[in-house]
């Protein structure tokens, strides 16, 4: 952690991210003579970053070390090199979550491949990608066209399109197809029969290449049984949401505010002892130190392997964070006005960037639906969370009607006549009682009151900077201040 928080902060490594936003990928179909090549070409900075995070084991730590705490130190490494670049984790995740479908959904692939997959050596290790979406179904996948045809000797070949690959680099691809028995996933090796056609021109992560790709005869073998395609891809999902996810640029993000606002001066005081900016700052403070505090949490889930929160704990998770996050970016942004607009002080890209997670893995409805159904399969997964809630009580009474109120409703949307309506607003509550209960536990009281005044109480705003009067903002920006 510390020789990684080093290179983090080094002025190299703040040369190769910016480098490789400047120089975005390119595809290269054909040669000089006309064969077909499909080459990505990405900036070598690009190459850089992701080699570093494969060298500190962000892909493959916890199935290297398959010891408690692997989890919350991987998520603890992939925090740290998020503040550096978003896309480059992306890749890192996807390698992270093939390994358990190949192993529980695939044994004989995983004896082939989970060996590269968690090599932490540049140019020995592999990478691993995902391939899920159409231009047709978008997140219905069961509405997958792309075909596959056994071809007698242990591997299919599939037709199709795909409308969204992120990291079309990658080795090896996770993906959906139809067979005679229904929807099947399928492990695809980049090479002839998978042909990028573009890459998109995206809002953010663009150092990151992202292709509509074909499929002509890939060649692919099967994860699973034919007719299991959701199975495996529920399984993958679950491990490739687990990662540090919206923490690193809400911490970015309130560490460059607050270090600004203690440098610049306005009408005769520094900016940070001005109480309005004091209570912006403090609370970005708090909302990153939720996100922090829940991204940690989760990932001591995914040690425990037969926890019964993780698929509950994790869609929560990232219902909320993604939808806090690009008014968090936006709020600190304001913090230092025209400078925060301009490339230089790094917010702008860190608000593209911050942008797609609500859409990677699932946006807004799908995960908030997914909660639901996860309830309504697994009823016990609520009474487990909510438990994990209360070992707060006592600590907070804003926290202790919350978690009434909370069961309150979970109970009446759960039973009513309209629970997808309700789903986002049950979610939130959820989200809500899983931070507050995280910082009483564990924050100093300034930064728990806060919050939960600031989160759960009658007078609370809508908008970041409206944190009730008497909070402890000087307390809880302390406890922020970059190191």
């Amino acid at each position: 952690m510390e020789r990684l928080a080093r290179i983090a902060a080094a002025e190299q490594t703040a040369e190769h991210a910016a480098r490789a936003e400047r120089n975005a990928p390119r595809l290269h179909s054909l040669d000089r003579d006309g064969g077909r090549i499909d080459h990505i070409e990405c900036d070598p900075s690009w190459s850089w970053l992701l080699d570093t995070a494969v060298e500190h084991e962000m892909p493959s730590l916890p199935w290297r070390e398959r010891r408690a705490g692997a989890f919350v130190v991987r998520n603890a490494l992939g925090y740290v090199w998020g503040q550096v670049n978003t896309g480059v984790l992306c890749p890192v995740i996807m390698t992270l979550a093939a390994v358990p479908v190949l192993e529980r959904f695939a044994p004989e692939l995983a004896a082939l491949w989970v060996p590269r997959l968690t090599d932490p050596r540049p140019g020995r290790n592999a990478l691993a990608g995902q391939a899920y979406t159409e231009k047709q179904g978008g997140s219905d996948l069961r509405a997958t066209l792309t075909t596959a045809v056994d071809r007698g000797d242990g591997a299919w070949e599939l037709h199709g399109h795909k409308w969204f690959v992120s990291a079309p680099m990658a080795d090896i691809f996770l993906t959906l197809a139809q067979t005679s028995d229904g929807l099947s996933c399928f492990l695809v090796e980049r090479g002839p029969g998978v042909r990028p056609i573009r890459l998109k021109d995206k809002l953010g992560t663009r150092s990151l290449p992202t292709a509509e790709v074909e499929f002509r005869g890939a060649r692919a073998w099967l994860v699973g049984t034919p007719g299991q395609g959701m199975a495996p891809l529920v399984h993958n999902l679950g491990y490739a949401r687990l990662g540090p996810a919206v923490a690193p640029e809400m911490r970015a993000a309130v560490a460059t505010a607050i270090d600004y606002c203690r440098r610049r001066r306005a009408f005769g005081q520094r900016l940070v002892d001005q109480p309005a900016m004091a209570n912006v700052l403090a609370d970005l403070a708090i909302e990153s130190e939720a996100a922090t505090a829940g991204m940690l949490r989760l990932a001591a889930m995914y040690d425990d392997f037969g926890s019964p929160l993780r698929r509950l704990a994790t869609s929560i998770i990232k219902y909320w964070g993604c939808g806090r996050v690009t008014g968090h970016i936006a709020e600190a942004m304001q913090c230092l006005g025209g400078n925060g607009y301009s490339e230089s002080f790094g917010l702008a890209r860190l608000l593209r960037d911050a942008s797609v997670h609500a859409i990677w893995e699932g946006s807004g409805n799908v995960t908030a639906l997914d909660v639901l159904r996860g309830i309504g399969k697994n009823p016990e997964t609520l009474d487990a969370f909510l438990g994990e809630c209360a070992a707060a009580r006592g600590g907070n009474r804003l926290l202790d009607d919350h978690l009434e109120r909370t069961a309150t409703r979970a109970a009446a949307v759960l039973h009513g006549a309209t629970p997808a309506a309700e789903a986002r607003r049950l979610v939130e509550d959820l989200a809500l009682a899983f931070y507050a209960s995280l910082l009483v536990r564990y924050s100093i009281p300034a930064v728990a009151d806060a919050f939960c005044a600031g989160r759960l109480g009658p007078d609370r705003g809508l908008a970041y900077g409206t944190l009730p009067s008497g909070t402890d903002t000087a307390a809880i920006i302390e406890r922020a201040l970059p190191q």
